[in-house]
């Protein structure tokens, strides 16, 4: 059925009121996040986790994309979205969904976290609530640790308003001098010291199981510094001092046909971040008009972007308290299976990973299966006698990384040749990947940056290896990031191989990274922006007329965001058809499921848990032959279009299968976790009925692993 078919039955397939807001559908999902945080059935310290989360997500939320509203409001461009709203009105329903969002956020933390960690042994304090020898403490804290670092600014005629740092946290402080003149002045809180101070702990109560758990107390550096603030104003008299939080537009767009030096030319964007437009200032709810009108006249930004609110202003600072020894109030800890095949002793690398790899492709679903072999390949490979070359995309990898290490390793201690492509454009890792290419770049490793034009988003690592006479290339595709650190809380998959096809593909796929390689044809891995829409595209027509042959059409995607609006009309259009279609989506989607006529075939969940999922996977029943897509990629514009993207293809009939019936369909039978889309946009948290058991996908996978673990060992 065409497009055209659709607009004659009665259904215009491109009506505004089909597609959801992209920037609401992202703050429904920060929704969804503060409901982690508010589920009783999560551990203590990980609904607090959460919390900082959203508040980290929030920061992003409006350094990206409200900053890239508010400069095209300011433009005049009237570039409409996929719901048909001018960047005016999505700035205006960002504002009342985002404020509420906050506020309760806020409100739920004061009125029943606090409470319960005060019953737990965990006390945020009050610098009133101190008793006097804690008062001690924490003052003497103040003048040996804090006082040294404060740097109050001065604003008068002859001190003009200082440069308040993005995501900072301050103080406005009102002094006044002996002959009753006023002055204003401004102090950072440091980002460098812990936001909460923490108090001498003290041992509790026996517990029934015998152990003695301690009691943590801690009070807001905020409120020590402003019970202080005498000292670093003698001779004044503090009046009044209040909190306040800033966030300004990272959303800059680089100029790369203009840049001669795109590594200078990123560090000096980093630079610019620093100092972009106030897009939010947060203040505290009890800060008087004349204090936040000196905070808006003089920050250039507009009374809509000012949020007031209860502390704490930066949820962020939450996190510390997850670093608290108390494993009664976090999630269980579990170790990473590895399988025999790859388990080899890291000070003695063999081998034996490319032996296992030429009997068969193997798959690792991450963090339930240990990250290490992916780092032990690299590191092997680096001192291997017989590896020739290695070569590989680095996206975020973070510090410290192991795998910068091993290919470090390769090229200064063993002379291999390695070729490295670092994406300097990962927004918010710019200057730790900066860095890793001036490292890499100094051991004589071959560092590129990327295309003009395009973000190197694929996940791809390359070992050329002489056997005999010939050469063999072993691959390494994921679906995320090769940083040894988030591979222990985000879902990924990744997949050893040295299918000979693949291995050509990968090779073409560096050549068209580092060179000037046009070649569109590959035999298995599926490009963007090559050929990866296209395929797209034929594969979910297929379905289509698989469905119209009566083979029962079925389509599972899982992946991270559903945008793209060429993709979301296609599977309108296969809806239509009857083909069945499970979207599992973690974050966005502007696909409306369930509305009769156009989408009453497609289901859409979101599942949060412990772990971030990552991982995206792309199944099409295809008649009974099934293929299975994994890779880096979503499904929206930037990825299609925009990026280099790569996905890779599931062949082996036992891992389809895994795929299918162990993965895809624990995630779609989760009754714990998951929520369900409502054509409304809005999300219905599922519990199990009564005398139902409970699915909780994330977990059913630890438990496989625990249980595949205890089998082997016995």
């Amino acid at each position: 059925m065409s497009e055209n078919d659709l607009v004659s039955n009665g259904i215009d397939i491109d009506a505004p009121q089909n597609y959801i807001n992209r920037e609401l559908g992202l703050l429904e999902f920060q929704r969804r996040v503060l409901e982690e945080a508010e589920d009783e059935d999560n551990p203590l310290l990980e609904r607090v986790k959460f919390l900082s989360i959203l508040g980290s997500n929030l920061d992003e939320f409006f350094m990206v994309r409200v900053g890239g509203l508010k400069m095209q409001n300011d433009s005049g461009m009237v570039e409409l979205s996929i719901d048909g709203k001018t960047p005016a009105q999505q700035l205006a329903s960002i504002r009342k969904t985002s404020s509420a969002l906050m506020d309760e956020a806020r409100k739920y933390f004061n009125k029943v976290l606090l409470p319960e960690m005060e019953n737990a042994g965990i006390h945020l304090l009050e610098y009133s609530q101190l008793s006097a020898r804690q008062k001690e403490t924490v003052d003497a804290y103040f003048d040996e640790v804090v006082f040294p670092v404060l740097t109050p600014l001065a604003f008068d005629p002859g001190h003009p308003f200082p440069h308040i740092s993005n995501l900072s946290l301050n103080l406005a402080i009102l002094i006044q001098d002996g002959e009753g003149r006023k002055r204003f002045a401004r102090l950072k809180v440091p980002a460098s010291l812990p936001m909460l101070v923490p108090i001498k702990r003290s041992s509790g109560s026996i517990r029934r199981d015998g152990t003695v758990p301690y009691h943590h107390y801690f009070v807001w550096l905020v409120q020590l510094i402003i019970e202080n603030l005498n000292k670093l104003f003698p001779g004044m008299e503090v009046v009044e001092a209040h909190a306040f939080h800033v966030t300004r537009n990272a959303d800059f767009e680089i100029q790369e046909l203009e840049a001669s030096d795109l590594l200078e030319t990123m560090e000096e964007n980093v630079r610019k971040r620093r100092f972009g437009d106030v897009v939010r200032l947060i203040v505290h709810k009890n800060m008087p008009n004349y204090i936040k009108d000196i905070l808006v006249h003089n920050l250039k930004t507009d009374t809509n972007d000012v949020y007031e609110l209860d502390t704490p202003l930066d949820l962020r600072s939450l996190m510390q308290l997850t670093k608290i020894d108390r494993y009664d109030l976090k999630d269980k800890p579990f170790i990473p299976f590895t399988p025999e095949s790859l388990k080899q002793n890291s000070e003695m690398l063999d081998a034996s990973i490319f032996s296992a790899i030429r009997h068969s492709n193997i798959m690792l679903h991450h963090p339930y299966d240990s990250f290490i072999p992916v780092v032990d390949f690299l590191r092997t490979a680096a001192r291997d006698p017989d590896v020739l070359a290695i070569k590989q995309t680095l996206y975020r990898v973070g510090g410290n990384s192991p795998i910068v290490q091993a290919l470090l390793e390769a090229r200064r201690d063993h002379g291999k040749q390695v070729a490295v492509l670092v994406e300097l454009k990962a927004r918010f890792d710019e200057e730790s990947n900066i860095e890793w290419a001036r490292l890499l770049e100094q051991e004589g490793v071959h560092v590129t940056y990327g295309l003009l034009g395009l973000k190197t988003h694929s996940k791809i690592a390359l070992v050329i290896r002489k056997e005999g006479e010939h050469i063999r290339r072993y691959v390494h595709l994921g679906t995320g990031n090769y940083n040894h650190i988030t591979a222990q809380i985000y879902e990924d998959i990744g997949m050893f191989t040295c299918d000979p096809d693949i291995g050509a593909d990968a090779s073409n796929l560096f050549n068209y990274l580092t060179g000037y390689s046009l070649k569109e044809d590959y035999r298995k891995l599926v490009v963007a922006p090559i050929n990866m829409r296209q395929h797209f595209e034929k594969l979910i027509r297929e379905e289509m007329a698989h469905q119209a042959a009566g083979k029962k059409g079925h389509i599972i995607f899982k992946m991270n965001a559903l945008v793209d609006k060429p993709m979301i009309s296609l599977l309108y259009e296969a809806s239509r058809m009857g083909v069945k279609v499970d979207l599992i989506v973690r974050g966005i989607c502007c696909l409306r499921p369930g509305i009769e006529g156009l989408s009453e075939n497609i289901r859409v969940i979101s599942i949060l848990g412990r772990f971030l999922e990552h991982s995206r996977i792309f199944y099409f029943r295809n008649g009974g032959d099934e293929k299975v897509l994994m890779g880096s990629a979503d499904l929206m514009s930037r990825n299609l279009n925009r990026r280099i993207e790569v996905l890779f293809p599931v062949e082996d009939a036992e891992m389809i299968r895994h795929i299918r019936d162990d993965v895809l369909q624990s995630y779609l039978c989760d009754n714990f976790k998951a929520r369900v889309m409502q054509p409304d946009g809005s999300y219905l948290h599922l519990k199990p009925e009564e005398g139902e058991p409970v699915r909780n996908a994330q977990e059913q996978f630890i438990l496989h692993r625990y249980l595949s673990d205890v089998t082997i060992n016995e």
